[in-house]
């Protein structure tokens, strides 16, 4: 099987940092660590209300970071002219609600197609590459390939919000294997993320399409227990574990 990226999303140690409304913890500090362990791209999500990541941050770790820096961000011109500013290896489109504590579900790619579209051949113009962030499902993936992007990222929540060996994760994991397939089979890069843990990541890192996987609370809960380095180590032995 082909070995599975690990992206990590360092996003919550800035939220440890807001809660203080202070300079620590540090995520590009964070990001550093992770990346000597085991890390392969560092992902981070700059919200419009800046509300863990900063502008500081995401102009500090695209100077700093060693592996891919993917920048998660809405489809809105503001944010869109601060990526393009700032040049990430990588970007993933992702819908965004002021209220929602984390982000709570995919983006409609039929209903915001023309603007994706636009973002799409912005980045793309610059040599960056665009993923979108996509619930699992077949009108999505169509939709995603007409935009011009060469990427999605299936989003787990439902299959990682169900009760383990339950009939329910067993169909949710269903829906994404059968998502991860027929976006193959469109020509489609197939990353996931979203509720991934250490107790669940396994079955989604040993779907055969699945090229990369993005975690972020888990491995930064592990880390106030263990260290992030360790964590890191820890999530990227399981993604081995289950591709070998």
């Amino acid at each position: 099987m082909t070995d599975v990226k690990l992206g990590v999303n360092v996003d919550h140690v800035a939220t440890v940092r807001e809660a203080r409304g202070i300079d620590v913890p540090d995520p590009v500090a964070a990001a550093s660590i992770v990346e000597r362990n085991g890390a392969d791209l560092i992902t981070i999500h700059r919200r419009l209300d800046q509300r863990h990541i900063t502008d500081r941050d995401l102009e500090i770790l695209r100077r700093t970071v060693k592996t891919p820096l993917n920048l998660e961000l809405a489809v809105n011109p503001e944010i869109i002219d601060k990526a393009l500013q700032v040049g990430p290896d990588k970007v993933t489109l992702v819908p965004e609600n002021r209220q929602e504590v984390t982000t709570e579900g995919g983006l409609d790619v039929k209903k915001a197609q023309e603007k994706i579209v636009a973002a799409v051949e912005k980045f793309q113009s610059r040599g960056i590459e665009v993923a979108l962030f996509i619930d699992p499902d077949s009108k999505q993936l169509e939709a995603s390939r007409q935009t011009g992007a060469r990427a999605v990222e299936l989003h787990t929540g439902d299959y990682a919000e169900t009760e383990p060996a339950s009939v329910e994760r067993s169909q949710a994991l269903e829906r994404l294997a059968k998502a991860a397939q027929t976006g193959e089979e469109l020509g489609l890069e197939i990353c996931a993320g979203h509720g991934l843990n250490y107790r669940n990541v396994k079955p989604v890192a040993r779907l055969a399409q699945v090229v990369e996987l993005n975690i972020g609370h888990a491995i930064v809960a592990r880390a106030v227990m263990v260290g992030i380095g360790k964590a890191t180590r820890q999530m990227k032995q399981l993604i081995q574990e289950a591709t070998e």
